[in-house]
């Protein structure tokens, strides 16, 4: 038995997934779309992380009429310094220094709490009449010719034209539909917490490189700092285990004190890191997005916003074949999507992968050259200006035109 029939479902409840439906809905009403989210009601709002929302992306959420609430909390990144050194070295020389701004007053990216961003979606949902539903997950689907069937793990079934898998870097969706990955593991893990801290960071964003990985201090508002802490993965799960005395200790002694004491202002979690690629992205009636078609390493902090460069190319893909009284959910209409947005993927998947067996050792060669090259990226300032405006995502010409602030 059938219970709903919708245009789009939405698996995942993240800022993906409801981003897509709000994108859809605000450029097509008619279209009937539900979101489905296996998490449990509210614990969006326990995520104590932080994303930065590059200037694209800030461009598609004032497009949808949500950047004005989401900006209160924002903290803008003036400027960003990248050094490479040891964990024990007294002095960390600056290879590389970035302006924030892509425009006159338009900083290339803000920092925005991953909770604030999630509930100014789900509250635009709520305005379309977008219902999301939690605590429910897909336990299989059947994809016919002209809709598909989902079926739900409290035994209902619901009908669309089409799927919209966002359902993470681990995706079920994705394994039923038996879409193949190229995955491999790092043997690192993220350590992600906030600290408080006695000195203004005037907005400075700071990436260390170190042996074990990368060390990434992004600004928040109201003296406070996220931190993206890329440890060998033993390590990491010894620090995590540590009491709070032992793990700021060696929190200090990679941060420093050039912005005073330091307090711990969040819980600490770990995750795994590694690279995951879907072969295909798109398959008859159902569409990866987000995590579930790419996970990547954060040394280049571009995971969420390769998410919503999803959203856009999904959004305009689906609402242009709807406005030419197109089937949304054919694999002639996804194959745009899909032409979108691989080659992007793959391009950063392997930058991101490069940059971390580049910049995660100690072999004084490698050391050497690298250091040589952020010395000369740092003196040539047009390729600055092209690594700002690449990590700013912003849309070209032939990109999608919510990456511009464009209706579609």
């Amino acid at each position: 038995m059938t219970d709903e029939t919708f245009d789009i479902v939405v698996a995942g409840g993240g800022y993906v997934g409801i981003a897509a439906a709000v994108a859809v809905k605000s450029a097509a009403p008619r279209l009937k779309i539900r979101v489905i989210d296996a998490a449990p009601p509210e614990v969006w709002r326990k995520d104590q992380r932080a994303s930065a929302i590059a200037a694209g992306a800030s461009r598609m959420l004032s497009q949808m009429g949500l950047w004005d609430d989401i900006l209160k909390e924002a903290q803008p990144i003036t400027d960003m310094i990248v050094t490479d050194s040891r964990t024990s070295d007294p002095v960390r020389p600056v290879f590389l220094t970035f302006d924030g701004e892509v425009s006159p007053g338009e900083p290339f990216a803000h920092m925005v709490p991953n909770n604030v961003l999630v509930g100014t979606l789900r509250k635009g949902a709520e305005q379309l009449g977008i219902e999301i539903e939690q605590g429910v997950s897909v336990t299989g689907f059947e994809t016919g010719d002209i809709e598909t069937r989902i079926m739900l793990n409290d035994g209902r079934t619901l009908t669309a034209k089409l799927l919209v898998a966002a359902d993470g870097v681990r995706s079920k969706l994705r394994d039923m539909a038996g879409i193949k990955t190229v995955h491999w593991s790092y043997g690192q893990s993220g350590i992600v917490t906030t600290v408080a801290h006695e000195r203004p960071h005037n907005g400075r964003a700071e990436e260390h490189f170190l042996p074990a990985g990368p060390f990434a201090i992004l600004p928040l508002t109201n003296n406070r700092s996220s931190l993206v802490w890329t440890e060998r993965t033993p390590d990491a799960e010894k620090l995590i285990e540590e009491d709070d005395l032992v793990f700021e200790a060696e929190l200090e002694r990679r941060f420093g004190h050039k912005l005073g004491a330091l307090e711990l202002a969040g819980g600490r979690r770990d995750y795994p890191l590694g690279l995951t690629l879907a072969r295909e992205f798109v398959r008859s009636r159902l569409a990866l997005a987000g995590d579930a078609a790419h996970g990547i390493h954060p040394i280049a902090g571009q995971g969420l916003n390769m998410g919503f460069r999803d959203v856009a190319a999904l959004a305009e893909t689906i609402v242009e074949a709807d406005r030419l009284g197109l089937d949304i959910g054919s694999l002639s209409v996804l194959e745009r999507y899909q032409v979108w947005r691989r080659f992007d993927t793959f391009q950063m998947g392997v930058t991101s992968d490069v940059l971390n067996r580049l910049f995660s050792n100690d072999i004084m060669p490698v050391r050497a050259l690298r250091d040589f090259g952020l010395g000369l990226v740092d003196r040539m300032p047009p390729l600055k200006s092209f690594f700002i405006r690449q990590a700013s995502g912003l849309s070209g010409p032939g990109g999608p035109r919510l990456l511009r602030g464009e209706a579609i």
